[in-house]
């Protein structure tokens, strides 16, 4: 596999961020600055509008986000929200890649997702989207298989009742362990069998059974 295909594969750990924000901010549910919180709806609802409106989308929660870094560059939500956003931009605009522009966004967007970390050690959704990016990333780009994994546990641990989460560890677990991945599949879909939207709940329906 050549160098710029490797990349391209890097997309599906950058754009996880929009997948994972349901109650994981980094200091509880509350997001106490108004422009990270904006600019994380803002990344959360992209997914749910027209392709030919999502480069907008994003395009204002990225700026939002931006302003966020500006006003509290502390604040680890801030950060998680330009990286959510930036993430989400370039899987839409995969052909940037081959460019030295793109380049430096997918870097970038790693940079914003390792500040947050660093502010804010045990941010859920921070910490799963690491170790996505681990387990998905080549090694000669830093990729490591084995603290993607210990990373996605981790997540799981600090954030139990988050589904998106226990699905992203039960993907990775699937062809390795696919009885432990099964049960974290199936709290998944217990949990947004209450109260989460029916095609998440479809998806992990889907999953469970490719799982059999």
């Amino acid at each position: 596999m050549n160098y710029a295909v490797r990349v391209m594969h890097t997309l599906r750990w950058v754009g996880v961020a929009g997948v994972i924000l349901g109650g994981t901010s980094a200091r509880g549910s509350e997001i106490a600055n108004p422009a990270a919180r904006e600019a994380l709806v803002l990344c959360r609802a992209a997914d749910g509008v027209p392709l030919s409106d999502r480069r907008k989308t994003l395009a204002s929660g990225l700026e939002r986000a931006e302003k966020a870094v500006q006003e509290a560059p502390q604040d680890a939500n801030a950060h998680f929200a330009v990286f959510c956003n930036l993430g989400k931009r370039l899987q839409i605009e995969r052909h940037t890649l081959w460019l030295l522009s793109g380049l430096n966004e997918l870097n970038r967007a790693r940079r914003e997702l390792d500040i947050a970390l660093e502010l804010a050690p045990d941010y859920p959704a921070a910490v799963a989207a690491k170790g996505e990016m681990l387990a998905e990333l080549p090694r000669f780009l830093g990729g490591d298989a084995h603290e993607g994994e210990r990373l996605l546990r981790r997540a799981v641990g600090l954030a139990p009742d988050d589904p998106h989460i226990r699905v992203m560890l039960a993907s990775l677990l699937r062809a390795t362990q696919p009885e432990e991945a099964r049960n974290h599949a199936a709290v998944a879909l217990h949990i947004l069998e209450r109260s989460g939207p029916s095609t998440e709940v479809d998806s992990v329906r889907t999953l469970m059974a490719r799982l059999e």
